[in-house]
């Protein structure tokens, strides 16, 4: 069965999605522990109310390594297969990618490489601003750029013309759950392989 650690900032939204697909068995796997950088992040919650290891590593004073080996501590303690960023507002150290390599995901609410870097309804406020008829989500490996590291899977979200950051933001969360739930599925099964920075889905 195929361990998860998560680490999230905000309110865990895509995890709910990864919480009932496990319960009703779609998923072979288990969320082993959630680490937070926000005290207050209900991500936190919603893991302590579903009976998963909480965690809230307090950011302040440490360098960004520095954090980051104390959130790998927890996640080696919980025996993590696959470290998934959900919602999570930092950027990882180098140390912490090559400690994980080809093993944390992040999902991004664009179609990388469009609007790389951003963040959450900053994000959506951009598209919108740029009328674009499209945008989407991308669930990719981490690597040492910012939303650069190889795409494992994108699904499109057509934009209509009364749309708002809050609307477009719902129907990009629905594209990105059904994305993370397909690649953890494929990955708990070794099909998802990495070979010259490419993604092949075997």
């Amino acid at each position: 069965m195929l361990r998860i650690g998560i680490l999230a900032s905000t309110k865990g939204t895509d995890m709910q999605a990864i919480i009932d697909a496990i319960s009703s068995k779609k998923l072979n796997a288990i969320i082993s522990v959630v680490i937070s950088n926000k005290e207050d992040s209900f991500a936190l919650e919603r893991a302590r109310s579903h009976g998963i290891k909480a965690i809230f590593i307090d950011p302040k004073g440490k360098e960004r390594e520095q954090y980051d080996m104390e959130a790998a501590k927890e996640l080696e303690k919980s025996n993590v297969g696959l470290i998934l960023l959900i919602g999570y507002m930092r950027f990882l150290s180098p140390w912490l990618v090559r400690r994980f390599k080809n093993r944390i995901m992040n999902i991004h609410p664009s179609l990388l490489p469009k609007y790389a870097g951003g963040m959450d309804k900053n994000v959506h406020q951009e598209v919108l601003k740029n009328k674009e008829k499209f945008t989407g989500a991308t669930l990719h490996f981490v690597d040492e750029g910012h939303d650069t590291g190889p795409i494992i899977m994108q699904k499109q979200v057509k934009i209509y013309e009364n749309e708002t950051v809050d609307t477009l933001k719902e129907k990009v969360q629905r594209a990105e759950q059904e994305i993370i739930l397909k690649a953890v599925s494929l990955f708990e099964k070794g099909k998802i392989k990495i070979e010259k920075n490419k993604v092949t889905i075997q």
